[in-house]
């Protein structure tokens, strides 16, 4: 049994463990609010704006189609992996890198991979493949959807101009504070959307449209395309403290019961060292009246 000193040390180390993450639990239980009303708040309209546009980008004919919407045999892709900057959040990361093997080995086997990163994680891991086409890693200090308006802005400049043939986006999808769902997503090309009306029939969606199509293919386009990337980060960013959260909470538990079991421990091993004290102070008090 270790003596009472190693014990006490044991203790003190634990219980130190269990305030540093039970302070980081209630510091993302605190951001986790604002982070989810903000995502909750832009789903609607960010799946409803990417409906509208891809339906209006299939009805479009000939040279009309934007340039985000032709399809080209893809032999260079980009991956957008989107993680956090810190660990300490369960699987949160490692689901991205999971989901980041599986698609170099599926979808995109044979396909020339390169990565754009936002997270220092997503980066740490894309450094290995010498591919990284660019990393954010700082959007994270002050997001806003300015700043992630212009790495949109550098993804439909990339697929314009040929570089790449198709883009994805990796991250974590918000489902609840235990619960997170990696997606992948194309971004670009737009891909037209089908509704089924009846097994074997589909039908196209269909709107009145006010300016004319083509002005608002060239003018929403990119406010969709922007917005779609902003809802991406969004919602990696409400995952983070979601898992952080409930990560930090588990660990504050078994911190708990481990320094309760250290108390036992410490206790048990005071009995016995007082209780071998009294035993040696009668065994000496009888051998002196012998």
């Amino acid at each position: 049994m270790a003596n009472l000193k190693e014990i006490r040390n044991r203790i003190s180390s634990v219980s130190s463990t269990m305030q540093i993450t039970s302070a980081m639990k209630m510091v993302s239980a605190a951001k986790l609010k604002k982070a989810q009303d903000a995502i909750t708040a832009m789903r609607p309209y960010s799946d409803k704006l990417t409906e509208i546009l891809q339906n209006l980008s299939e009805s479009m004919e000939g040279d009309s189609v934007s340039v985000y919407t032709k399809q080209r045999d893809v032999n260079k892709a980009l991956v957008v992996a989107i993680a956090s900057n810190r660990g300490l959040a369960g699987a949160f990361n490692s689901n991205i890198m999971k989901e980041l093997v599986r698609l170099n080995n599926n979808e995109l086997a044979g396909v020339a991979v390169s990565y754009m990163t936002i997270g220092k994680k997503a980066n740490d891991f894309a450094k290995r493949t010498n591919n990284v086409q660019a990393n954010h890693s700082s959007l994270f200090d002050d997001l806003s959807f300015d700043k992630v308006a212009v790495i949109a802005e550098e993804l439909m400049e990339l697929y314009a101009a040929g570089t790449f043939d198709k883009i994805i986006i990796v991250y974590n999808s918000f489902k609840n504070a235990a619960t997170q769902v990696v997606m992948t997503e194309d971004f670009l090309p737009l891909k037209p959307i089908l509704k089924p009306v009846a097994e074997g029939l589909k039908v196209e969606l269909d709107y009145i449209y006010e300016p004319s199509k083509e002005e608002i293919i060239e003018q929403l386009i990119p406010k969709s395309l922007k917005t779609q990337l902003y809802k991406g980060v969004r919602d990696s960013w409400a995952s983070e403290h979601g898992a952080r959260m409930t990560a930090m909470h588990k660990a504050t538990d078994n911190a708990t019961e481990l320094r309760d079991q250290l108390k036992l421990t410490y206790n048990k091993a005071r009995q016995a060292s007082i209780t071998n004290e009294i035993l040696e102070i009668v065994g000496g008090a009888e051998a002196l009246n012998d």
